[in-house]
């Protein structure tokens, strides 16, 4: 009987060639051994992990889960093999990565071509969003997070703050004059963010003898996604209060001014994420590295 080990490289083969004779060429076996030892496989999990037709051959939601997740062990365990080799192996494998949307256009995407050419062995699965993913049910290896943190049983690594700023476009300070103090927004707009529908926005957010304070403000767009704030203010729908990443996206939209610079919200941790395993995969670790040093030189000290 075949190990479980050899029969998930297999099971690789197959799920990547979509065919089992093009498997077993490849893996230089005979077709029937691939066959047995997916039936082997399926028969262990309880559970089928390919369809099969007269014609292809398809992962189902069970082959595809467990696709990804044998994927990484194989690499783990490849790496586990060589980490007392004397000579420097090669980094490869899956890399599942959550960073803010701002964050990644502005300043990760633009640098990744040098950390890929390093290891081009790597295979980055980029996710960029705004809300906050699970990342242990998810499957991320590491996740980049702007704010106070929630998640106790994950590792975190405080990278430093990201100072935030007011502002609002042109064309809507021409039509409704540019607020110097708080009673001035009683004539203004707010655009209200939120990160799901459904809770309800503070009002503007500003620092006054050390303490966090909040204005209610009138607002008749409300949005849950950096990139739909932006384009909101820019369209001319009213004030935002942004991090300084997305000071950066707004820069370049040369649209958007400052205002209201001793009235602004208090400043943001900026953290990694990563699950609370004893060994961290060696390409986690580099893109970690990688990444903080990325992001530095945008970050307030810690």
């Amino acid at each position: 009987m075949m190990n479980q080990l050899e029969a998930m490289r297999i099971y690789l083969r197959v799920a990547d060639l979509c065919s089992f004779t093009q498997a077993a060429d490849s893996l230089n076996l005979p077709k029937a051994t691939v066959s047995e030892a997916i039936k082997q496989l399926e028969s262990q999990l309880g559970t089928r992990l390919l369809q099969r037709t007269t014609r292809s051959v398809q992962m189902t939601q069970d082959g595809m889960l467990y696709y990804d997740r044998s994927k990484d062990l194989l690499h783990d365990f490849a790496e586990l093999t060589s980490l007392f080799d004397s000579q420097q192996t090669p980094l490869n494998g899956r890399l599942r990565v959550d960073l803010p949307v701002a964050a990644a256009r502005n300043i990760v995407i633009p640098a990744l071509p040098e950390f890929l050419a390093l290891h081009p062995g790597i295979e980055i699965e980029l996710s960029c969003t705004d809300r906050r993913v699970d990342l242990i049910r998810e499957g991320f290896d590491c996740v980049m997070r702007v704010g106070t943190l929630h998640d106790s049983s994950l590792i975190a690594r405080p990278l430093g703050y990201l100072g935030q700023v007011n502002l609002a476009s042109k064309a809507y300070l021409a039509q409704w004059g540019t607020p110097r103090e708080l009673d001035d927004l009683q004539a203004h707009f707010l655009i209200h963010y939120v990160s799901n529908f459904g809770n309800k926005s503070l009002g503007f957010e500003y620092q006054q003898s050390g303490k966090t304070h909040y204005l209610a403000m009138k607002g008749g767009m409300t949005v849950n996604n950096s990139d739909a704030y932006h384009a909101a203010c820019q369209a001319g729908f009213g004030i935002i209060q942004v991090p300084q990443f997305g000071q950066l996206h707004a820069a370049s939209l040369q649209n958007l001014v400052s205002i209201l610079p001793d009235y602004q919200a208090p400043s943001m941790p900026v953290s990694i994420l990563y699950p609370d395993r004893r060994h961290l995969a060696k390409r986690t670790q580099k893109f970690i590295e990688w990444l903080s040093d990325k992001l530095k030189p945008h970050l307030l000290p810690n």
